[in-house]
């Protein structure tokens, strides 16, 4: 149905990977929908972080194939996913057989290439668009995570196919101006289907998203992740379905934890707003 693609243009890390693990944890669980992250990392496991203990990541982990008598180990991931691309026996369905289930029937994840060697990876990132035309053709979403390390033109072909571009800033003057920037220098930034985010939003800052909002000359209120220490803490254990699940029984409006719950669910449904919007046009 659509590919959604999360990436950065700072140099230092925004949260990008925690927001987009957030935003499609509290899409799987409120809505009916199945969704697919994609990891496009380099020797990184962030992403899987999220969901499972790091040590725990790949170890005794298999990919589920339907077959109760056959087993496929985690190095076939997308590596074994190319492999069946060369051989032209790629399918939208055989996607799922070489991810990993989160949530059954809701949430899965293409996890990042095992290899830890650069050039083998830039080898990799040429077949991530094709793996993601098929993935879209079989899940509702397919999350993104856009890796700033893979190769401009291999970035540039992902964030040209994708439906929806989630631009991550943060809040210093300088991201911000920088933005204005690109924009200027590059058309593609303009297009209605590119939309801001603020990752480890802080709402005391001057650059809150009315004002950052206001500064860009935006239609539409900018969206924003706030900064929790308990999700950074469940990002960092492998616990963000827990955490999410627990934060939904918050019923204090007062409370920080249901404050950011709230700014997660405006910011999923930004995204699935602009989805229905483009889909209208089309």
């Amino acid at each position: 149905m659509a590919v959604i693609t999360f990436c950065s243009n700072e140099t230092k890390p925004t949260g990008q990977t925690t927001s987009l693990a957030t935003i499609a944890t509290h899409m799987s669980i409120e809505h009916n929908y199945k969704i697919l992250l994609v990891s496009t990392a380099f020797d990184d496991l962030s992403l899987e972080n999220c969901f499972w203990e790091y040590e725990k990541i790949r170890q005794n982990a298999v990919i589920d194939t339907g077959d109760k008598n056959k087993s496929v180990g985690l190095a076939s991931g997308i590596e074994g996913l190319i492999t069946v691309l060369n051989s032209n026996r790629i399918s939208s369905e055989i996607i799922k057989d070489y991810s990993r289930t989160i949530l059954k029937e809701r949430l899965d994840i293409l996890m990042s290439p095992i290899t830890k060697s650069f050039n083998e990876y830039t080898n990799i990132a040429e077949y991530y668009t094709t793996i993601l035309q098929n993935a879209n053709k079989y899940y509702d979403i397919v999350f993104v995570d856009l890796n700033r390390q893979m190769p401009s033109k291999d970035k540039v072909a992902i964030l040209q196919m994708s439906d929806v571009v989630v631009l991550n800033l943060s809040q210093k003057l300088k991201a911000i101006n920088d933005f204005i920037k690109l924009k200027e220098k590059d058309e593609f930034y303009k297009r209605k289907n590119v939309m801001l985010t603020i990752s480890r939003y802080d709402k005391f800052s001057k650059y809150n998203n009315k004002n950052i909002t206001r500064y860009l000359k935006e239609r539409k209120l900018i969206s924003a992740v706030p900064y929790n220490t308990l999700l950074f803490e469940a990002c960092s254990e492998g616990t963000i379905i827990d955490f999410i699940v627990k934060m939904r029984s918050v019923s204090d409006e007062t409370d920080n934890n249901f404050i950011f719950l709230k700014e997660v669910k405006e910011a999923s449904n930004d995204i699935i707003f602009k989805l229905q919007e483009l889909q209208m046009k089309i």
